[in-house]
């Protein structure tokens, strides 16, 4: 039993530490040194503007005591008059709560906007939105967190400040008109007078307090029960992401039905976490429901006998029931928002450890926690390891102790079986993984061509373009890049927009992409990690020559397992495999092996098995494979 209380405290501690971390961030929307100059000016004007509903909603049940007063004397000339002063009324009433409307909302579009930009800044500096994929944390599925959690966690907080606002000042208001026309209240009990002084705003506080506990009673469970429904639903989002991502490898392979499954599962998870929040959500709308109905009731059942007798006329009633209903509604707040206050909760608390993630990623960029690479300049070599250990973040050792000089222009092959961590160091290199020791001394910024090149939205001259912007590169230079590496037929092609690049472009047409990009920005230091994969011999060769002659005093990194590629490089390294971490190992003077020449010619054997991969997959039909197998063939003859 101590176990199980001191778990429900744990949580709650997180839950608190979670929502504060949430606060430090939003309220500094509000903050004069960094924040939004507009925000006071638009917070000041809502008030103002809540402060103006408040003035006309008390006019309003000025109103209506003296309706019905005029009714309950049988005057036309007085109802007349009533009716005639409404309509204003409704006019600067209506005016007002557009105005109200307006305000809150713009509050909420340019809070989120700053919010939104300070989590993106943070997420997208120095790699962090990689970096978190490696790590430990409550931080899965950031695109769920920023696109809807972050919308609740803005919307909700300034649509509670109004309505709590609100709530309180005509409390205030209200309860002074129930003082003022209620009086006391005497009831006879045999011989026995008893007197409730002040009895309109002794039953309403007691009414809301009943039904503000109750509520509280009923949805204890909703906090839990919405965050529990928020995770669900982005783990299904996030599932059919996936699907259409890599809609091309399960369906060569026929994986829909497992997909499926998968699929099913997941939405089947959501449908139980709204089963349980609808249970909670009747609960919460019972005690709603049956609250609304006996307020509207009970007042007039409290004023009947004083309306009997004569000390309370017609209109005193009704402007009785009408305060005793707005006071009741504005201290049973929480009654009517606690689904809704949950649902906020469980998504400031998600946005916030989101937010505690990257700020452990950057307190380790400032020194503290698990050791990092160091990362330097260096104007004697293109490219040096000193002593470089690549660790994981809880300091599992990954490649140990690579010592390396790159001179300028030279040309290095790294070889490793797969999973020896060429890629990690690859990345440790480039300064996207951090964790580990030694140090990188790089001459100039280091351009990656990855084995599965990305494809950004938008049109194909943005994506031939990236990582720079379309408008910063000559649509000249696009398009001889284009038909340098063999993908003239797109030329035409450039301003398509909304079609589906990532899905229609081919393996090898998308690194030859990637070797599009390579000439357009013209790097001093390549990294190639298995850039030709999906090209047949010959088109790698094709490519490769084309590097040599447009790009010859660029220094090349490259990780790959064909053999071919070694009359392209200078030296070959090989990363072993060790107990304790990969060792870079066993240098190869590749110049005097297999010197690169413009004769080269492939392996025949391996020519003809890449043909045959090539009429195989023309065969299944394929629409994105343009090899030539026939040609292949030919030339491996």
């Amino acid at each position: 039993m101590y176990g199980v209380g001191r778990a429900q405290a744990d949580e709650l501690s997180r839950r608190r530490y979670l929502l504060r971390r949430f606060w430090a961030a939003g309220l500094g929307y509000w903050r004069l040194s960094s924040g939004d100059h507009s925000a006071w000016v638009l917070t000041s004007a809502l008030l103002l503007l809540v402060l103006l509903n408040l003035g006309i909603s008390y006019q309003m049940n000025l109103w209506n005591r003296a309706i019905f007063d005029a009714l309950e004397q049988r005057s036309s000339a007085a109802v007349l008059l009533q009716a005639i002063s409404y309509l204003p009324l409704i006019a600067i009433s209506v005016a007002v709560g557009t105005l109200t409307v307006y305000a809150r909302m713009t509050i909420q579009r340019l809070w989120r906007a700053w919010l939104n930009r300070d989590v993106l800044d943070r997420w997208l500096v120095n790699s962090r939105y990689y970096q978190l994929n490696l790590v430990q944390g409550d931080h899965g599925n950031p695109e769920y967190r920023l696109a809807d959690d972050l919308r609740v966690a803005t919307e909700a907080v300034i649509d509670f400040g109004v309505g709590l606002t609100w709530a309180l000042l005509s409390a205030v208001t209200f309860i002074f008109i129930l003082w003022t026309i209620g009086g006391s209240l005497s009831l006879t009990l045999g011989d026995t007078v008893i007197t409730i002084p002040c009895f309109l705003v002794i039953a309403a506080a007691l009414y809301a307090l009943l039904a503000s506990g109750l509520m509280v009673f009923v949805g204890r469970r909703f906090v839990t029960v919405a965050e529990s429904k928020n995770q669900a639903e982005a783990e299904y989002r996030y599932t059919l992401t996936r699907v259409r991502e890599n809609a091309d490898s399960i369906a060569l392979i026929g994986g829909q039905d497992e997909e499926r499954r998968t699929v099913e599962q997941s939405f089947g998870t959501v449908l139980g976490r709204w089963r349980d929040i609808s249970i909670q959500a009747v609960r919460a709308t019972l005690v709603s429901q049956t609250s609304g109905y006996l307020a509207a009731v009970l007042p007039i059942l409290l004023c009947a006998p004083k309306f009997l007798d004569g000390s309370m006329t017609l209109g005193q009633v009704m402007q009785a029931a009408s305060a005793f209903t707005v006071v009741q509604t504005a201290l049973s707040w929480l009654v009517d928002n606690y689904p809704r206050f949950a649902e906020w909760s469980a998504s400031a608390r998600r946005v916030a450890s989101l937010m505690i993630s990257i700020d452990m990623l950057e307190a380790g960029e400032n020194g503290n926690g698990a050791s990092r690479i160091r990362h330097s300049e260096t104007k004697d070599a293109a490219l040096r390891l000193c002593n470089l250990s690549v660790t994981l973040e809880n300091a599992t050792a990954v490649v140990k102790h690579a010592e390396l000089t790159i001179a300028r222009g030279e040309r290095i092959l790294v070889v490793g079986q797969s999973g020896a961590g060429k890629s990690s160091l690859v990345r440790a290199i480039c300064g996207q993984w951090p964790w580990g020791k030694g140090e990188v001394q790089c001459a100039s910024k280091i351009f990656v061509v990855p084995q599965r090149p990305y494809i950004p939205l938008g049109t194909l001259l943005r994506a031939v373009a990236y990582p720079a912007s379309a408008d910063k590169v000559a649509r000249e230079d696009i398009a001889k890049a284009l038909n340098a590496v063999g993908l003239e037929h797109l030329v035409d092609r450039l301003d398509e927009d909304g079609v589906p690049w990532e899905q229609t472009l081919s393996g090898g047409e998308k690194q030859r992409l990637a070797f599009a990009r390579l000439l357009i920005t013209r790097p001093n230091i390549i990294v190639m990690d298995e850039a030709t994969s999906a090209l047949d011999l010959v088109s790698q060769k094709q490519l490769i020559e084309l590097i040599h002659d447009r790009l010859h005093t660029a220094t090349i990194i490259g990780i790959g397992h064909r053999p071919e590629l070694q009359a392209f490089y200078d030296r070959k390294l090989e990363l072993q495999s060790g107990h304790d971490g990969a060792r870079l190992t066993r240098e190869v003077d590749l110049s005097r092996v297999a010197p690169f020449s413009r004769d080269f010619r492939p392996d025949r054997a391996g020519v003809l098995h890449h043909a045959a991969g090539a009429a195989r997959m023309k065969q299944s039909g394929n629409p994105g494979h343009r090899d030539d197998s026939a040609r292949l063939v030919a030339q491996a003859r």
